[in-house]
Protein backbone atom coordinates (compact mmCIF):
# COMPACT_ATOMS: atom_id res chain seq x y z
CA UNK A 1 0.00 0.00 0.00
CA UNK A 2 1.13 3.56 -0.73
CA UNK A 3 0.98 6.30 1.89
CA UNK A 4 -0.65 9.60 0.92
CA UNK A 5 1.39 12.77 1.29
CA UNK A 6 -1.29 15.06 -0.16
CA UNK A 7 -4.75 14.53 -1.64
CA UNK A 8 -5.18 16.79 -4.67
CA UNK A 9 -8.70 15.70 -5.57
CA UNK A 10 -10.78 12.51 -5.65
CA UNK A 11 -8.78 11.19 -8.59
CA UNK A 12 -5.27 12.36 -7.83
CA UNK A 13 -2.78 12.34 -4.96
CA UNK A 14 0.91 12.61 -4.12
CA UNK A 15 2.23 9.42 -2.52
CA UNK A 16 5.33 8.35 -0.63
CA UNK A 17 7.42 5.69 -2.35
CA UNK A 18 9.97 5.47 0.47
CA UNK A 19 13.58 6.67 0.71
CA UNK A 20 12.56 10.24 -0.02
CA UNK A 21 10.88 9.33 -3.31
CA UNK A 22 7.45 10.60 -4.32
CA UNK A 23 5.02 10.13 -7.18
CA UNK A 24 1.92 11.82 -8.55
CA UNK A 25 -0.77 9.15 -9.08
CA UNK A 26 -4.08 9.26 -10.93
CA UNK A 27 -7.04 6.92 -10.98
CA UNK A 28 -10.81 7.23 -10.93
CA UNK A 29 -11.80 7.72 -7.27
CA UNK A 30 -8.35 6.63 -6.09
CA UNK A 31 -8.26 9.28 -3.34
CA UNK A 32 -11.96 9.50 -2.60
CA UNK A 33 -12.55 10.16 1.12
CA UNK A 34 -8.80 9.76 1.75
CA UNK A 35 -6.58 11.94 3.92
CA UNK A 36 -2.89 12.54 4.44
CA UNK A 37 -1.35 9.41 5.96
CA UNK A 38 -3.99 7.06 4.57
CA UNK A 39 -3.04 4.26 2.19
CA UNK A 40 -4.01 3.94 -1.46
CA UNK A 41 -4.90 0.72 -3.18
CA UNK A 42 -2.32 0.25 -5.99
CA UNK A 43 -4.88 -1.62 -8.08
CA UNK A 44 -6.94 1.58 -8.43
CA UNK A 45 -4.01 3.60 -9.78
CA UNK A 46 -4.17 4.15 -13.53
CA UNK A 47 -1.13 6.41 -14.01
CA UNK A 48 2.05 7.00 -11.99
CA UNK A 49 4.25 10.06 -12.61
CA UNK A 50 7.46 9.90 -10.63
CA UNK A 51 8.82 12.99 -8.90
CA UNK A 52 12.41 11.88 -9.23
CA UNK A 53 14.16 14.96 -7.87
CA UNK A 54 13.68 17.50 -5.10
CA UNK A 55 13.31 20.13 -7.81
CA UNK A 56 10.38 18.30 -9.42
CA UNK A 57 8.70 17.96 -6.01
CA UNK A 58 9.20 21.67 -5.31
CA UNK A 59 7.95 22.58 -8.79
CA UNK A 60 4.76 20.63 -8.21
CA UNK A 61 4.09 22.49 -4.97
CA UNK A 62 4.78 25.79 -6.74
CA UNK A 63 2.47 25.02 -9.65
CA UNK A 64 -0.40 23.91 -7.45
CA UNK A 65 -0.56 27.41 -5.95
CA UNK A 66 -1.98 29.09 -9.05
CA UNK A 67 -2.57 26.52 -11.82
CA UNK A 68 -5.57 24.14 -11.84
CA UNK A 69 -4.74 20.59 -10.80
CA UNK A 70 -6.02 19.06 -14.05
CA UNK A 71 -3.57 21.21 -16.04
CA UNK A 72 -0.71 20.38 -13.68
CA UNK A 73 -1.33 16.63 -13.87
CA UNK A 74 -1.70 16.86 -17.64
CA UNK A 75 1.71 18.55 -17.85
CA UNK A 76 3.33 15.85 -15.75
CA UNK A 77 1.71 13.19 -17.91
CA UNK A 78 3.13 14.76 -21.08
CA UNK A 79 6.65 14.99 -19.65
CA UNK A 80 6.41 11.49 -18.19
CA UNK A 81 5.38 10.16 -21.60
CA UNK A 82 8.44 11.79 -23.18
CA UNK A 83 10.72 10.26 -20.56
CA UNK A 84 9.26 6.76 -20.48
CA UNK A 85 8.40 6.24 -24.15
CA UNK A 86 11.20 8.18 -25.83
CA UNK A 87 13.82 8.16 -23.05
CA UNK A 88 13.90 11.93 -23.53
CA UNK A 89 15.52 13.75 -20.63
CA UNK A 90 14.48 17.32 -19.87
CA UNK A 91 15.44 19.87 -17.24
CA UNK A 92 13.01 20.18 -14.35
CA UNK A 93 12.08 23.75 -15.29
CA UNK A 94 10.09 22.34 -18.23
CA UNK A 95 7.36 21.26 -15.80
CA UNK A 96 6.89 24.92 -14.85
CA UNK A 97 7.16 26.47 -18.31
CA UNK A 98 4.98 23.88 -20.03
CA UNK A 99 2.26 23.98 -17.35
CA UNK A 100 2.24 27.77 -17.51
CA UNK A 101 1.97 27.66 -21.30
CA UNK A 102 -0.91 25.16 -21.29
CA UNK A 103 -2.73 27.20 -18.65
CA UNK A 104 -2.31 30.38 -20.69
CA UNK A 105 -3.51 28.78 -23.90
CA UNK A 106 -6.46 27.19 -22.13
CA UNK A 107 -7.54 30.64 -20.88
CA UNK A 108 -7.20 32.07 -24.40
CA UNK A 109 -9.38 29.30 -25.81
CA UNK A 110 -12.01 29.82 -23.13
CA UNK A 111 -12.12 33.57 -23.79
CA UNK A 112 -11.97 33.23 -27.59
CA UNK A 113 -8.71 35.20 -27.72
CA UNK A 114 -6.51 32.39 -29.01
CA UNK A 115 -4.08 33.32 -31.78
CA UNK A 116 -1.83 31.07 -33.82
CA UNK A 117 1.74 30.83 -32.68
CA UNK A 118 4.46 32.53 -34.78
CA UNK A 119 6.91 29.74 -33.92
CA UNK A 120 8.41 28.49 -37.21
CA UNK A 121 7.95 24.85 -38.21
CA UNK A 122 11.12 22.96 -37.25
CA UNK A 123 9.80 19.40 -37.57
CA UNK A 124 12.53 18.33 -39.99
CA UNK A 125 15.25 19.34 -37.53
CA UNK A 126 13.46 17.98 -34.42
CA UNK A 127 11.25 15.02 -35.38
CA UNK A 128 11.35 13.40 -31.91
CA UNK A 129 10.30 16.60 -30.15
CA UNK A 130 7.44 17.07 -32.60
CA UNK A 131 6.25 13.50 -32.08
CA UNK A 132 6.33 14.07 -28.30
CA UNK A 133 4.40 17.32 -28.79
CA UNK A 134 1.80 15.67 -31.04
CA UNK A 135 1.15 13.04 -28.39
CA UNK A 136 1.13 15.78 -25.78
CA UNK A 137 -1.56 17.62 -27.70
CA UNK A 138 -3.73 14.48 -27.69
CA UNK A 139 -3.22 14.17 -23.93
CA UNK A 140 -4.24 17.82 -23.44
CA UNK A 141 -7.39 17.55 -25.52
CA UNK A 142 -8.39 14.27 -23.86
CA UNK A 143 -7.72 15.34 -20.28
CA UNK A 144 -9.02 18.91 -20.46
CA UNK A 145 -11.95 18.19 -22.81
CA UNK A 146 -10.91 21.03 -25.11
CA UNK A 147 -9.61 21.34 -28.65
CA UNK A 148 -6.12 22.77 -28.81
CA UNK A 149 -5.38 23.44 -32.52
CA UNK A 150 -2.67 21.36 -34.20
CA UNK A 151 -0.66 24.56 -34.52
CA UNK A 152 0.08 24.20 -30.79
CA UNK A 153 2.35 21.24 -31.57
CA UNK A 154 5.05 23.72 -32.57
CA UNK A 155 4.84 25.56 -29.25
CA UNK A 156 4.81 22.38 -27.17
CA UNK A 157 7.78 21.01 -29.13
CA UNK A 158 9.71 24.20 -28.41
CA UNK A 159 9.54 23.52 -24.66
CA UNK A 160 11.23 20.17 -25.18
CA UNK A 161 13.77 21.57 -27.64
CA UNK A 162 14.74 24.27 -25.15
CA UNK A 163 14.64 22.01 -22.12
CA UNK A 164 16.50 18.93 -23.29
CA UNK A 165 19.02 17.83 -20.68
CA UNK A 166 22.14 15.88 -21.54
CA UNK A 167 23.63 16.02 -18.04
CA UNK A 168 23.45 13.47 -15.23
CA UNK A 169 21.23 14.61 -12.35
CA UNK A 170 23.46 12.71 -9.96
CA UNK A 171 26.62 14.68 -10.80
CA UNK A 172 28.32 15.79 -7.62
CA UNK A 173 28.26 19.49 -6.93
CA UNK A 174 29.12 21.50 -3.87
CA UNK A 175 25.99 22.70 -2.10
CA UNK A 176 27.86 25.78 -0.94
CA UNK A 177 29.05 26.53 -4.46
CA UNK A 178 25.55 26.23 -5.91
CA UNK A 179 24.01 28.26 -3.07
CA UNK A 180 26.55 31.05 -3.39
CA UNK A 181 26.15 31.18 -7.16
CA UNK A 182 22.37 31.36 -6.78
CA UNK A 183 22.77 34.27 -4.34
CA UNK A 184 25.19 36.08 -6.66
CA UNK A 185 22.88 35.60 -9.65
CA UNK A 186 19.80 36.79 -7.78
CA UNK A 187 21.58 39.85 -6.40
CA UNK A 188 22.96 40.79 -9.80
CA UNK A 189 19.68 40.30 -11.69
CA UNK A 190 17.55 42.04 -9.07
CA UNK A 191 19.88 45.05 -9.01
CA UNK A 192 19.46 45.44 -12.78
CA UNK A 193 15.69 44.97 -12.55
CA UNK A 194 15.46 47.61 -9.81
CA UNK A 195 17.58 50.03 -11.83
CA UNK A 196 15.09 49.61 -14.67
CA UNK A 197 12.14 50.02 -12.26
CA UNK A 198 11.03 46.42 -12.71
CA UNK A 199 9.68 45.51 -9.30
CA UNK A 200 7.71 42.56 -7.95
CA UNK A 201 4.06 43.46 -7.35
CA UNK A 202 0.63 41.90 -7.11
CA UNK A 203 0.08 41.73 -10.86
CA UNK A 204 3.44 40.29 -11.90
CA UNK A 205 4.49 38.25 -8.86
CA UNK A 206 3.92 34.86 -10.51
CA UNK A 207 6.03 35.76 -13.54
CA UNK A 208 8.67 37.37 -11.32
CA UNK A 209 8.88 34.21 -9.21
CA UNK A 210 9.21 32.11 -12.36
CA UNK A 211 12.25 34.15 -13.33
CA UNK A 212 13.76 33.43 -9.91
CA UNK A 213 13.13 29.71 -10.43
CA UNK A 214 14.82 29.94 -13.81
CA UNK A 215 17.84 31.62 -12.22
CA UNK A 216 18.01 28.82 -9.65
CA UNK A 217 18.25 26.21 -12.41
CA UNK A 218 20.77 28.34 -14.26
CA UNK A 219 22.94 28.60 -11.14
CA UNK A 220 22.75 24.84 -10.63
CA UNK A 221 23.78 24.20 -14.24
CA UNK A 222 26.70 26.61 -13.97
CA UNK A 223 27.82 25.06 -10.68
CA UNK A 224 27.75 21.61 -12.27
CA UNK A 225 29.64 22.97 -15.30
CA UNK A 226 27.02 21.44 -17.55
CA UNK A 227 27.06 22.51 -21.22
CA UNK A 228 24.34 24.89 -22.34
CA UNK A 229 21.66 23.86 -24.81
CA UNK A 230 23.23 24.94 -28.10
CA UNK A 231 20.20 24.30 -30.27
CA UNK A 232 20.00 27.69 -31.94
CA UNK A 233 16.58 29.32 -32.27
CA UNK A 234 17.83 32.56 -33.80
CA UNK A 235 14.71 33.31 -35.86
CA UNK A 236 12.52 33.35 -32.77
CA UNK A 237 14.98 35.53 -30.88
CA UNK A 238 15.07 38.08 -33.70
CA UNK A 239 11.27 38.29 -33.83
CA UNK A 240 11.08 38.71 -30.06
CA UNK A 241 13.79 41.40 -30.15
CA UNK A 242 11.90 43.42 -32.75
CA UNK A 243 8.55 43.00 -31.02
CA UNK A 244 9.69 43.81 -27.48
CA UNK A 245 12.64 46.21 -27.68
CA UNK A 246 12.46 47.41 -24.08
CA UNK A 247 12.36 43.87 -22.72
CA UNK A 248 15.28 43.01 -24.96
CA UNK A 249 17.37 45.89 -23.62
CA UNK A 250 16.88 44.71 -20.04
CA UNK A 251 17.46 41.04 -20.93
CA UNK A 252 20.63 41.93 -22.86
CA UNK A 253 21.93 43.95 -19.92
CA UNK A 254 21.32 41.02 -17.57
CA UNK A 255 22.87 38.52 -19.98
CA UNK A 256 25.98 40.65 -20.48
CA UNK A 257 26.38 41.31 -16.76
CA UNK A 258 26.20 37.61 -15.88
CA UNK A 259 28.74 36.73 -18.56
CA UNK A 260 31.15 39.46 -17.52
CA UNK A 261 30.79 39.75 -13.76
CA UNK A 262 30.37 36.03 -13.03
CA UNK A 263 32.63 34.88 -15.87
CA UNK A 264 29.88 32.49 -16.99
CA UNK A 265 29.25 30.78 -20.32
CA UNK A 266 25.47 31.00 -20.64
CA UNK A 267 25.05 29.60 -24.13
CA UNK A 268 23.48 31.08 -27.21
CA UNK A 269 19.81 30.78 -26.17
CA UNK A 270 19.90 32.10 -22.61
CA UNK A 271 19.31 35.68 -23.72
CA UNK A 272 16.06 34.59 -25.38
CA UNK A 273 14.88 32.87 -22.20
CA UNK A 274 15.63 36.01 -20.19
CA UNK A 275 13.83 38.16 -22.75
CA UNK A 276 10.70 36.03 -22.51
CA UNK A 277 10.69 36.21 -18.71
CA UNK A 278 11.23 40.00 -18.70
CA UNK A 279 8.51 40.62 -21.26
CA UNK A 280 6.00 38.73 -19.18
CA UNK A 281 6.98 40.57 -16.00
CA UNK A 282 6.68 44.07 -17.46
CA UNK A 283 3.88 43.11 -19.90
CA UNK A 284 5.42 45.13 -22.72
CA UNK A 285 2.97 45.61 -25.56
CA UNK A 286 3.88 44.43 -29.00
CA UNK A 287 6.09 46.72 -31.00
CA UNK A 288 5.66 45.66 -34.60
CA UNK A 289 4.02 42.23 -34.78
CA UNK A 290 1.41 40.01 -33.19
CA UNK A 291 4.02 37.86 -31.48
CA UNK A 292 2.85 36.82 -28.01
CA UNK A 293 5.50 35.90 -25.47
CA UNK A 294 3.09 33.77 -23.47
CA UNK A 295 3.06 31.27 -26.33
CA UNK A 296 6.38 30.03 -25.05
Amino acid sequence: MLGIIQVLNNNCAIVDLGQGRQALVKGRGVAYQKRKGDSLDPERIEKVMYLATKESQQNLAFLLKDIPINIVTTTYEIVDNAKSKYHYQVADFVYVTLADHINGMYKHLQSNTYQKTPVPDMQEQYPTEYQIAAEGLRIINSNLKVYFPKDEIKSIALHFINGRSEGDDDDAVSENESSQLTTDLNDLVQSILQKNMVLRNGSNQNFYDRLMIHLGYLADRLARHEPANERAIIKIEEEMRQSYPHSYEIAHEIYSAICQELDADLGINEELYLLIHIQRIIDEKEHESDLKAERY
